[in-house]
C-alpha cells in the first residue's frame, strides 16, 4: 500500500469521526472515563499489508511484531490474524504471546538477561532464541546436554546469535543498539570475536541463525541497512569457512523510524527494502530465511489518546490546561520531550475539532510533579474545562504501556473499525483499571 493511502487513514477527519463516536458511546465521559486510548484497527490492517507487500515473495519472511510496542493480548491476537509472528523480550511478553494464540514457531525470544528457566521453556516449546552473549551460549550448551526433556526430544527452536555490527548511533542514543559499547549482542569486530563466532558455529550444528538490530527511532534507514549488510557478510563468511550452508536465516530486527511531525507516512517499509537492496543485496538472494521485528512502525500512527480538560489557569502569563493525560500514558514524552515530542489537537466536549486563534498553552497531566507536561507553550485553540485533547501517533508505547506514577489508574484501550457508511464500531482491547484492581495489585 502506498504511503499516501496510509496517510489517508491517519487523517484528522477520520480521527474526529472515531473520537465523536467514542463520546456518543460513553467510552469517554467527564465523570467516568476521563482518559482512553484508541487504535484504528483498519489502519493497523493496512499497515501490516504494506509490510507484507514490501518484501519480495521469493524470500521466506516471518514478520514478528515486537510485543514491547503494544503487548495487549487482543492486539497481539489481531496481529497474529494478519499473518504476523511475535518477538518477545521478557517472561510477561512470552506469556502474552502464547495467550494471543501464537504457535511457538511464530515466536522469537530476545533479551540480554534470559534465565535458565526461561531458556529451557523456549527450547522445550520450540520458540526461536537469539543468544545475546558468550555466557548465554554456554548456558544453552548446558541445557541441551543435561536437561532430560531436551535430551529425550531435541529442540525444534531456531537458535541464533545476536551480533552487534557497531555501525554507530542515531540521534537518540537510548534507542541506538549498535554503538561501540552497546549492551546488546556479541561484537564481531572486537578482538578475536569473528574467529570465535566461526568456531562456535563449527562446533554446534544447531546454531543456524544470526540476528542484528541497529536501533529504532532516530536511526536513519541507511544506518540500519549497513548493520544488516555487515551481518549478511558475517553469515557468508561463516558458511564459506565451514564449507557448508549452516547459517540459513537472518533476523534483521526492526526499528523503522516513525514520522511524529504530521500525518504523512514519510518513511515506509518499501523505502527500507530499497535501502536493504542497495546495502545488502545478498539478503534477497534466496540463500537466507528472514525474520523482522517491527513494532512502533506497525502501530504508532494508528492510534491516539484522548483526555478531558479538567481545569484551566494562567501562571506567569502562560495558559495551562490540566488534563488526565500525563506521564502515566506519555512517559517518554514527559521525561524526554526533545526526543519524543507528540502532536496534540484540541476538541470540544462532543469530540469535534476546536477552531480559533491559536494560543500558546501548556498541556499538563494529573501527576504530582511540575514536569508532567505533554506539550509546552503549544499553540492551540484556547482550551476550556470539559474540552478534550487528543495525543496523536500513540498507538505504540503510550496507553498500552502505562507508568503507575501516583497510582494513577490504567485507562481503557479501545479498537475501532469504520464501515463504508461511516459507522464506527468499538472493541475493548483493555478494560479500564478499577480502584479494586489497584488495591489487589498493591497488597490492599
Amino acid at each position: 500500500m502506498a504511503n499516501h493511502q496510509l496517510t489517508a487513514l491517519h487523517s484528522p477527519e477520520r480521527r474526529e469521526l472515531i473520537l465523536r463516536a467514542a463520546v456518543r458511546d460513553g467510552l469517554l465521559d467527564p465523570e467516568n472515563a476521563q482518559l482512553a486510548g484508541f487504535l484504528d484497527l483498519d489502519a493497523v490492517a493496512a499497515t501490516v499489508d504494506s509490510l507484507h507487500r514490501a518484501f519480495p515473495g521469493s524470500v521466506e519472511v516471518l514478520h514478528a511484531f515486537a510485543a514491547k510496542a503494544n503487548s495487549l493480548v487482543p492486539v497481539l491476537a489481531r496481529l497474529r490474524g494478519l499473518g504476523m509472528g511475535c518477538e518477545v523480550a521478557s517472561p510477561g511478553e512470552f506469556a502474552q504471546a502464547l495467550a494471543a494464540g501464537f504457535e511457538p514457531a511464530q515466536i522469537v525470544f530476545d533479551s540480554p538477561a534470559k534465565t535458565r528457566r526461561e531458556l529451557a521453556q523456549a527450547l522445550e516449546l520450540g520458540v526461536a532464541v537469539n543468544v545475546d552473549s558468550w555466557q548465554e551460549l554456554a548456558r544453552i550448551d548446558e541445557l541441551l546436554t543435561t536437561r532430560p526433556t531436551l535430551q529425550a526430544r531435541p529442540t525444534r527452536s531456531r537458535i541464533g546469535v545476536r551480533v552487534n555490527p557497531q555501525t554507530g548511533a542515531g540521534v537518540i542514543g537510548a534507542m541506538s543498539t549498535a554503538t561501540a559499547t552497546s549492551k546488546f549482542g556479541i561484537a564481531p569486530a572486537d578482538d578475536g570475536n569473528t574467529e570465535r563466532l566461526v568456531e562456535a558455529f563449527r562446533d554446534r550444528p544447531w546454531l543456524t541463525w544470526l540476528h542484528c538490530h541497529v536501533g529504532s527511532q532516530g536511526c536513519p534507514l541507511d544506518l540500519m541497512a549497513q548493520g544488516v549488510a555487515a551481518t549478511v557478510a558475517l553469515a557468508r563468511k561463516i558458511n564459506s569457512e565451514l564449507g557448508r550452508r549452516q547459517v540459513v536465516g537472518l533476523d534483521i530486527g526492526g526499528g523503522l523510524p516513525v514520522n511524529f511531525a504530521d500525518d504523512r507516512a514519510t518513511s515506509g517499509y518499501q523505502e527500507y527494502v530499497e535501502r536493504l537492496r542497495a546495502h545488502a543485496p545478498d539478503l534477497f538472494s534466496g540463500e537466507f530465511q528472514l525474520v523482522t521485528e517491527f513494532g512502533r512502525s506497525v502501530l504508532a500512527k494508528n492510534g491516539f489518546t484522548a483526555a478531558y480538560v479538567e481545569y484551566t489557569k494562567t501562571s506567569g502569563g502562560r495558559a495551562i490546561a490540566i488534563t488526565f493525560a500525563g506521564v502515566q500514558v506519555a512517559t517518554r514524552t514527559v521525561f524526554a520531550p526533545d526526543s519524543w515530542p507528540i502532536r496534540v489537537t484540541a476538541h470540544d466536549a462532543t469530540g469535534a475539532a476546536k477552531h480559533g486563534e491559536p494560543v500558546e498553552q501548556d498541556v499538563a497531566g494529573p501527576a504530582c510533579f511540575a514536569g508532567d507536561l505533554v506539550a509546552e507553550a503549544r499553540p492551540l485553540p484556547m482550551l476550556e474545562p470539559g474540552d478534550l485533547v487528543a495525543l496523536l501517533d500513540t498507538g505504540a508505547y503510550y496507553t498500552s504501556t502505562p507508568f503507575s506514577y501516583n497510582s494513577l489508574l490504567e485507562p481503557a484501550v479501545h479498537g475501532a473499525t469504520v464501515a463504508a457508511d461511516g459507522t464506527v464500531r468499538f472493541a475493548t482491547l483493555r478494560r479500564a483499571q478499577t480502584v479494586a484492581d489497584l488495591l489487589g495489585r498493591t497488597g490492599g
